[in-house]
């Protein structure tokens, strides 16, 4: 079953330096708190257990533990910087937040408990316009901080399968490299991006490369490009070449078609419009939701949006 990260993009754009302990809390965090079916709040208390991030991220007991603590203070002394538009001025804003309010280790329970502050709910529970979700998996086997970055940024531009050029300075904010660090660009590109891009490409659902920008002989930013790996299921279905387009999936009981044509139609809604990622045309969104269709666990969002538009679904047959 998928685990869901969702992130506003004003997050996912943020400046920040989180260890990898600190970031794999705040995805349980998240993860906890879409499966407990609620919206948290500055007064809400989540739980993250050691036995849960030993399960997730596949490490031992002890280290689970360890992690867990360390996290603690690296967390409560930690936040992130963005920008946005201030709604009365119409001026830009920069802001600073932290991350939690509160955060306490129960040694002896193996468990920490965290409450958000108030600044970071929105943009962890999908209020906002523009979101990036992504499943937890992706990102579990990740031990670089930067590649962890790295793959979130990319995954705004998933229909696109390319980033627009980031400009270097801006680059080092987003994926936490601190100003005193890898000032060469030989030892930023081998620690950072040649790291990043490796792990990404053996761990995650994607194979990515970069390209780089230059004015003369100085390099000023980075296009990112990637493309979606075949999933064991895509595999099998490709050596199928008889393939009838009117053949539902029985999964999610939608044709070919009808995820083509229903795909287009709730791009086009002016309630769903607004969450396509930053940059991305209609269609590009489009494509987005014809991936969700596809997906038992994101294809229910839509379900109110498919019945206004007149989609009805039956088991084993589609109307």
């Amino acid at each position: 079953m998928s685990r869901l990260v969702t992130k506003d993009n004003k997050l996912i754009n943020a400046s920040y330096s989180l260890g990898i302990p600190e970031q794999r809390v705040i995805f349980l965090a998240i993860v906890e708190a879409r499966a407990q079916k609620q919206m948290i709040d500055a007064r809400g208390v989540l739980q993250i257990h050691a036995s849960s991030y030993q399960e997730q991220f596949k490490v031992e007991k002890h280290t689970s533990y360890g992690a867990l603590k360390s996290a603690v203070t690296g967390l409560f002394e930690s936040s992130f910087e963005y920008d946005d538009i201030h709604e009365q001025t119409g001026k830009l804003a920069h802001h600073v937040v932290r991350w939690v309010q509160k955060i306490s280790y129960i040694d002896t329970a193996g468990m920490i408990e965290l409450q958000f502050t108030d600044a970071v709910i929105p943009l962890i529970t999908r209020l906002s316009e523009q979101y990036t979700e992504y499943d937890l998996k992706q990102v579990s086997e990740l031990q670089s901080e930067y590649a962890i970055r790295l793959y979130e940024l990319m995954m705004q531009w998933k229909t696109v399968g390319k980033t627009n050029k980031i400009p270097i300075d801006d680059l080092r904010k987003k994926l936490g490299v601190k100003p005193e660090q890898y000032k060469a660009m030989n030892n930023f590109k081998a620690r950072v991006l040649d790291l990043a891009i490796s792990q990404i490409n053996d761990f995650t659902d994607v194979t990515a490369t970069y390209e780089q920008h230059k004015r003369g002989k100085v390099i000023t930013g980075f296009t990112f490009t990637f493309k979606q790996k075949k999933a064991p299921e895509q595999l099998a279905t490709a050596t199928n070449k008889n393939r009838d387009n009117a053949t539902p999936d029985l999964f999610h009981n939608m044709t070919d078609d009808q995820i083509n044509t229903f795909s287009k139609k709730l791009a086009a809604l002016p309630e769903l419009g607004s969450n396509a990622p930053m940059g991305a045309s209609t269609e590009q969104f489009a494509a987005i939701i014809a991936d969700d269709l596809k997906d038992p666990d994101k294809q229910t969002k839509y379900s109110k949006h498919l019945a206004k538009l007149g989609f009805k679904a039956a088991k084993g047959k589609v109307k």
